[in-house]
């Protein structure tokens, strides 16, 4: 055998070798100590920079054997910039397919119904896995950013659960949330029932945002409803605290007193008729349906019974008489 092809030769077997070293090397599992561990890789990266990003990470893999893993398999124009998390029982070609299919690692927030929306931004703030791009913004700048039709942003966003991707930006949250609203606002609206006293679906925003702070109650929440509509057909104020310790701010101290059911505010129910200028709070989809499907009452009155329900009276006596009987 000449000289040449013993060169050739032993080129043919160190490639079989090192391809095959490869293939071994790419279905081991990566073991480390913990569970899992998140690691980013940043937009514009190249796949020698995403190796070492992933490496630098704490994730234990060879930086230069993913980068000729990426080569051979024809994925190293494919990686995906974004969070991405990596499992211990994962293999460097598992790891490799997530990153280039765009298999982000997601987190989950919780909106809670009967939020304000200060409480909301709160709780956005305070997650770690997002991307806090409005911290430091005034409200109006997000609901003008996520262009909403409204300039309050109080009771413009839905409260659920929200699945996104780490490193997301809150903005992508506030968008998510408020079409979620605008949705369910606009379904029940089509499916109102008819003669409500309310001009414009957003009435019925503020009229359920009133229903979720009167009461925890899924059962009363249709009750409710139909005592407040009573009141606007009737011209009768809404005498509803709830509004009136919105309007009270951060005055309020966990007791509503007589002088501040006196105190005007664009929100005292008690010295303002009709609805406030804005919802109160978040309103979930059972208070938006109670606001737009009310019961079917003559109920002008309630008081809180002592076990979480609350008794309905359709005069001033009746309602005088409960509250002698379960109040005094």
């Amino acid at each position: 055998m000449t000289l040449l092809k013993r060169l050739f030769f032993l080129m043919f077997l160190t490639g079989l070798c090192a391809t095959g070293g490869l293939a071994y090397w790419s279905s081991q599992a990566i073991f480390f100590n913990e569970k899992s561990i998140d690691f980013s890789i940043k937009p514009g990266s190249s796949l020698r920079s995403a190796s070492r990003q992933i490496r630098d990470a704490n994730v234990p893999i060879n930086p230069y054997l993913f980068e000729l893993l990426a080569r051979v398999t024809g994925k190293a124009n494919q990686l995906k910039a974004g969070a991405f998390e990596a499992k211990s029982d994962e293999s460097p070609l598992d790891l490799l397919n997530k990153i280039a299919n765009g298999e982000f690692s997601h987190s989950s927030l919780a909106i809670i119904e009967g939020w304000s929306f200060k409480q909301m931004r709160a709780a956005i703030d305070a997650n770690a896995d997002i991307k806090h791009d409005t911290r430091g913004w005034s409200d109006q700048e997000i609901v003008k950013k996520i262009d909403a039709e409204f300039s309050a942003a109080e009771g413009l966003f839905f409260p659920d659960t929200y699945l996104f991707a780490k490193g997301s930006s809150d903005l992508e949250v506030y968008q998510l949330a408020h079409q979620s609203m605008m949705k369910r606002l606009k379904d029940a609206w089509q499916n109102r029932a008819e003669n409500l006293p309310y001009k414009t679906p957003y009435d019925a925003l503020v009229m359920a945002s009133i229903i979720e702070k009167e009461t925890g109650q899924a059962s009363e929440r249709a009750m409710i409803a139909a005592v407040f509509i009573n009141r606007l057909r009737s011209g009768m104020l809404l005498q509803t605290d709830p509004t009136v310790i919105y309007g009270m701010g951060d005055k309020y101290k966990g007791k509503i007193r007589k002088v501040d059911l006196q105190t005007d505010t664009p929100y005292n129910t008690y010295t303002r008729g009709g609805l406030p200028p804005t919802p109160i709070a978040l309103p979930g989809l059972a208070s938006l349906t109670a606001a737009l499907k009310p019961a079917q009452s003559n109920a002008y009155y309630f008081v809180a019974k002592g076990d979480g329900t609350s008794h309905f009276s359709q005069n001033l006596d009746e309602h005088n008489r409960a509250v002698n009987k379960y109040q005094r």
